[in-house]
């Protein structure tokens, strides 16, 4: 499997310098990842320096709390349209699903996305923030509000995605909505699983190698104690 198309290539921790920025591209570009995510100050540069791939930009906003104010949650997200961010992250207001106050939750994210237009956009849940209803009644909302995505993690949370998690997620949403599994997917195998699992896309901030390196080492074991048996053998016969 191509495993490339899947990957959304994340650079958002706070120190990212511009020079780490032009690396990330040119890695993006080479392995012709699905999408490059990065805060919306260098959706500009990002845009620039992915011209003429397949690779898309793709912009956080109200990052990484989610807590932000819906308006200004609105503003960031046109904004980022605008530069050239062909999608958009946000993250779910946690204390409002909490608060079980849901009317709010959805229209925080129907705001959202009815100022994008087409644009796609990505939902953060913050999974590991959440117990199964909260997780179940947040992907109800998001299939209300008609999201292109549900993502689980933002990264800056306790942990990640669980297989568990992204079956629970597929299982409510279905086909309606696709799903992006992030945090902790760093090899080939576990990003395999993942998508076994029902996800669409993997974010993650590690180059994932299109082969299954594992396997090949795997492999290479076999093949070399088969030599080995075979120059063991022709010295018995020798003998």
């Amino acid at each position: 499997m191509n495993i490339a198309h899947y990957i959304d290539f994340t650079l958002l921790k706070p120190s990212l310098t511009e020079r780490e920025i032009i690396e990330f591209c040119k890695t993006a570009k080479t392995s012709m990842f699905n999408a490059v995510c990065i805060n919306s100050a260098f959706v500009p540069l990002v845009k620039q320096l992915l011209e003429g791939s397949t690779t898309k930009t793709c912009c956080t906003i109200g990052f990484p709390l989610g807590t932000t104010a819906t308006a200004s949650k609105v503003y960031e997200a046109i904004q980022a349209v605008k530069d050239g961010a062909d999608e958009i992250e946000m993250v779910i207001n946690l204390g409002f699903l909490k608060s079980q106050n849901h009317v709010s939750v959805l229209k925080d994210i129907v705001d959202v996305k009815l100022a994008i237009a087409n644009t796609p956009l990505k939902v953060i849940i913050e999974i590991s923030e959440l117990n199964k209803n909260e997780v179940i009644k947040a992907c109800e909302i998001c299939m209300d509000a008609q999201v292109d995505y549900i993502k689980t993690s933002s990264g800056f949370s306790k942990s990640g995605a669980t297989f568990t998690d992204v079956k629970i997620i597929k299982k409510t949403v279905r086909d309606m909505i696709k799903i992006c599994a992030s945090g902790g997917i760093d090899d080939y195998d576990t990003a395999l699983k993942y998508i076994d699992a029902g996800a669409d896309r993997i974010s993650t901030s590690t180059t994932i190698e299109n082969i299954d390196k594992s396997r090949q080492i795997r492999n290479t074991k076999i093949y070399t104690k088969y030599i080995e048996t075979l120059q063991n053998t022709k010295t018995t016969e020798k003998v």
